[in-house]
């Protein structure tokens, strides 16, 4: 199985608004097709509709995939994962730090954010990236899936108040669950069962052709943090008469 879709997944930028339906309810774009190597909306499935789909979903502005659906493409083994309404969902690509690193306890692999043990992976990019560091290559970590489950968009709804991590989770996250109280979006919107039967339809979709190593390029751009110059600038002083 080519392994250059999960590079597709980790540079893609979903929830924004889909540029084929943009007058249209609920277009954002929470779905990818590992067939085309595209974000969807689900306005545009009935073009996919024989397509292995992916659907993300968004927590604290960060993406989200649920780890039953992952773990069937990919090896996730050792990637902290999170409990949100009896589902176990696992990040996408790493989170900024925004508190110390703690001296003690077990650490990301990739970018040192504190994790819970045995975890030694924050998001999937992490875990990625790491692989492509040590042995130049994912392909050992990709699994042969030939179909996914039907989509459900309308049970999607991760609320905020109910994600947990396996055990405790982090402090960051804890604090924005006790400031927020809005659900996370992600695309649900009556659009209906997906499980669809394949049609011609399908035989009449132009797919996009993309190049892998613009997608890798821009996953790396993506996970490598980048320096922030604290040097205050020269004063900008009034002229003197």
């Amino acid at each position: 199985m080519n392994s250059s879709w999960i590079f597709f997944l980790l540079s893609e930028k979903f929830f924004s608004p889909c540029h084929l339906h943009p007058h249209a309810r609920k277009n954002e774009k929470n779905i990818f097709c590992l067939d085309c190597c595209l974000t969807l909306c689900p306005h545009c499935l009935p073009l996919h509709d024989s397509h292995r789909l992916l659907q993300v979903r968004r927590y604290v502005y960060n993406d989200v995939v649920r780890l039953d659906d992952m773990e069937k493409l990919f090896d996730c083994r050792f990637v902290q994962s999170y409990i949100t309404n009896s589902s176990r969902v696992v990040f996408l690509n790493h989170r900024p730090q925004t508190r110390p690193i703690k001296c003690s306890g077990s650490f990301c692999s990739s970018c040192q954010r504190t994790l819970q043990e045995p975890y030694q992976f924050c998001s999937l990019a992490c875990k990625v990236r790491h692989a492509v560091d040590m042995e130049r290559s994912v392909s050992r970590y990709i699994y042969d899936c030939e179909c996914l489950q039907p989509l459900d968009l309308g049970c999607a709804n991760l609320e905020e108040s109910q994600m947990t991590p396996s055990s405790v989770l982090d402090a960051e996250v804890s604090s924005r669950n006790t400031t927020s109280s809005g659900s996370c979006s992600d695309g649900d919107g009556g659009v209906g069962s997906l499980n669809v039967g394949c049609t011609a339809t399908t035989e009449k979709v132009t797919r996009k052709k993309r190049s892998t190593r613009v997608a890798v390029a821009n996953f790396c751009d993506r996970i490598t943090p980048r320096s922030v110059s604290k040097r205050k600038g020269l004063p900008l002083r009034s002229p003197l008469y």
